[in-house]
């Protein structure tokens, strides 16, 4: 397992395809998953390989086989982006292209919006109009995570969200702090106007955590929203119909 030291903590990785392609794109999970869930048991990693570009995939902190501090303040919004701008550097990555999906597309997006200079296109799955909304009061979320028992979960996604965490050996208690710090971590429509580079957005049509994709792709300029027919938010990530949305993005943005 290759990891990385990046701002303080050690970041599990894996860096698939050429080292010489002519493009690379780094991947970001979503919350309570990891690299292994969400890009290669799915397919993605492969479907990169034979289209030989370069991917790399990302444990976020808190997250998979990275560094799982317990302090909320570990998990600011702008430490999350310079550890992705830390592993760019590290991997001597000057640009490429930059894809999330969940709470990873909110990453990608606040980092695209921090050093839009190192980003060919963005790509941000899993998200739409509602990623502008505030976050519910008490974080029904973290207190999910940072429940004794499941049984005390009377919400259905909650539960789904604590069930995933469990089934995949997380980190509860950094879960909980990273959940916390989505309160500081809202990311408005009004400074999305600034993003210049081709933007992907995509969710499925009963996605009910993404809401409409146009609702943030007509935030961006330039931008273009795809539905998936048929995909909430868990089936969405194994798509072909996914898949073939971004590949048809990249063959048009990076050429």
């Amino acid at each position: 397992m290759p990891t990385l030291p990046v701002n303080g903590v050690s970041l599990a990785y894996d860096d698939v395809g050429l080292r010489e392609a002519r493009h690379a794109i780094v991947l970001l999970h979503g919350f309570s998953s990891n690299r292994n869930e969400n890009w290669r048991r799915v397919g993605w990693l492969g479907a990169f390989e034979r289209r030989r570009m370069r991917a790399i995939a990302l444990d976020l902190r808190g997250h998979g086989e990275s560094d799982k501090p317990h302090e909320v303040a570990a998990y600011a919004l702008d430490l999350l982006a310079a550890d992705v701008i830390g592993v760019l550097d590290a991997l001597s990555l000057p640009t490429v292209a930059l894809m999330g999906y969940s709470m990873g597309a909110r990453l990608a997006l606040a980092t695209a919006l921090a050093r839009p200079e190192r980003f060919e296109c963005l790509i941000l799955g899993g998200v739409g109009e509602r990623l502008f909304d505030a976050p519910p009061v008490g974080n029904p979320m973290a207190a999910a995570m940072e429940a004794d028992s499941i049984d005390e979960i009377s919400e259905p996604l909650l539960r789904s969200f604590r069930l995933f965490a469990d089934e995949q050996g997380e980190d509860r208690r950094a879960l909980g702090a990273f959940a916390r710090a989505r309160t500081g971590n809202v990311i408005g429509p009004d400074v999305l106007h600034s993003l210049r580079m081709p933007t992907l957005v995509v969710a499925g049509a009963r996605d009910q955590l993404a809401g409409d994709v146009d609702g943030l792709a007509c935030q961006i300029p330039g931008a273009r929203g795809v539905t998936l027919p048929g995909c909430d938010h868990f089936s969405a990530i194994a798509h072909a119909l996914f898949k073939a949305a971004v590949f048809d993005f990249l063959d048009e943005s990076m050429i």
